[in-house]
């Protein structure tokens, strides 16, 4: 699949590390370190802008190292790209850490993930077929 996209930072174009990779990191595109004290939140933007095919979406979602190590993620997980979108590719960043993070020019702040999507549309009935699971909510089919 070929994706029209512009790229007005200093940094290479947003790839898969490996044949099996499902995202490719956004990196930050930022004149100064932004300081994100804990619990705070911000928007990076990556100077990425895409066009994608109607049917798709870009996903962005948090880096996984990113969080697990400092406790930095996507507030909105997965944030959506919609395909008649053409703003700038922003991330919105949350520290839920208890210590300040600083993220510099170049970092790698989030993954995209381009995934297909269908479009729904609704129809209206009285009743809903039943099944063995019926009204069950959160934590209703775990077991102990």
């Amino acid at each position: 699949m070929n994706i029209r996209i512009i790229n007005t930072s200093r940094h290479s174009l947003p790839h898969y590390e490996t044949a099996a990779s499902a995202g490719m990191d956004l990196k930050a595109h930022i004149v100064e370190p932004v300081i994100l004290k804990p619990l705070e939140r911000c928007i990076i933007k990556t100077g990425l802008f895409i066009e994608l095919p109607m049917g798709y979406e870009a996903q962005v979602r948090p880096r996984s190292g990113l969080a697990a190590k400092k406790g930095i993620t996507v507030l909105n997980a997965p944030g959506t790209i919609d395909a008649d979108y053409r703003g700038e590719i922003g991330v919105i960043l949350v520290n839920l850490s208890n210590e300040t993070f600083t993220i510099e020019d170049g970092e790698r702040v989030a993954q995209l993930v381009i995934a297909k999507h269908e479009r729904a549309e609704w129809v209206q009935v009285e009743t809903l077929s039943e099944t063995k699971r019926g009204e069950g909510g959160f934590g209703s089919t775990g077991t102990k």
